[in-house]
Order: structure tokens, then sequence, then C-alpha cells
């Protein structure tokens, strides 16, 4: 079972977090974090972690929805 010292804190925009709670709602996320927590994996399995470059199709749509998370 992991510890705190194999954890890290990640800071997000507070709007994008309470979009997140409103999201996952009635979901069976018990929490924004667990939420969060799989959609990283998932995206890291889907082989985001290979070393690849991307397109620029790839790039831009990867920045078109951070943006639409609140990122930019």
């Amino acid at each position: 079972m992991p510890n705190s010292k194999d954890k890290v804190t990640i800071k997000i925009p507070r709007p994008l977090y309470e979009r997140l709670k409103i999201i996952i709602g009635e979901s069976g996320f018990s929490s924004v974090n667990e939420f969060v927590v799989y959609v990283l994996r998932d995206l890291v399995s889907m082989g985001l972690n290979e070393t690849k470059e991307l397109s620029k199709e790839e790039t831009e749509a990867i920045r078109l929805r951070l943006k639409n998370l609140g990122y930019f």
C-alpha cells in the first residue's frame, strides 16, 4: 500500500476542479483525485509514455483540450 512519500501534489485551477466535481457526480469515483489519476493512467497506457514525436495535428488537439479544461 502506498504511503504519503509515494505521492506528490499536482495543482489544477479551482474552476477546473469544480467542473470535475460536477462531472464525476454519480460516476462511481469517490473523489476528483481518484478520477484524475484514472484519466492520467489511461492516457499513459495509450502510448503517451513512448518516446515518439507528436504530429502538428496531435499537438494542436492536445493544446485545444487543455485550453477547454482551463489551462490556457
